[in-house]
């Protein structure tokens, strides 16, 4: 069965921007950057992802025990993805 991120392998993704100078973003593959604040501490990770009805992005971290990530939240507004992870 297909889903709607079998889509997202085709496309490179521009570094979304972020109007907060809080945090700024760094690529960690084709749709994943990792959120890292002013003093260079990673906050976990934004991941794009298609939606039927546009963009969402998913506020995640890597839980190192498992390697796998933690969906923290998802938002269609990536400042909001990012907002998530400053707790």
């Amino acid at each position: 069965m297909r889903t709607h991120s079998d889509i997202l392998p085709e496309l490179r993704w521009d570094t979304p921007r972020l109007r907060s100078r809080a945090e700024h973003l760094e690529r960690a593959g084709e749709h994943l950057w990792r959120v890292i604040d002013g003093r260079g501490t990673i906050r976990g990770h934004l991941r794009v992802v298609a939606d039927p009805l546009g963009i969402r992005y998913r506020a995640e971290r890597l839980h190192l025990a498992s390697g796998s990530f933690r969906l923290v939240g998802e938002f269609w507004e990536a400042d909001d993805a990012v907002a998530a992870l400053r707790s």
